[in-house]
């Protein structure tokens, strides 16, 4: 089933990275739970680790 389209903005950004990283974000993106390409994978990570930060107190809104 396809997903529905993302009703927020987006907008991009340039992150770099090493070589080992890319090449981990390449194998989660592979299992297709974290995204379907490295971007929609880096993206999904971020925003997980960001409600973490949330939940814990770590960061505020």
């Amino acid at each position: 089933m396809a997903r529905a389209k993302n009703s927020l903005e987006s907008v991009q950004i340039t992150v770099s990275v090493t070589p080992q990283i890319r090449e981990l974000i390449e194998k989660l993106t592979d299992g297709g739970l974290y995204g379907k390409n490295p971007a929609e994978t880096a993206n999904t990570l971020i925003g997980e680790r960001i409600k973490q930060l949330l939940a814990s107190k770590e960061l505020e809104r």
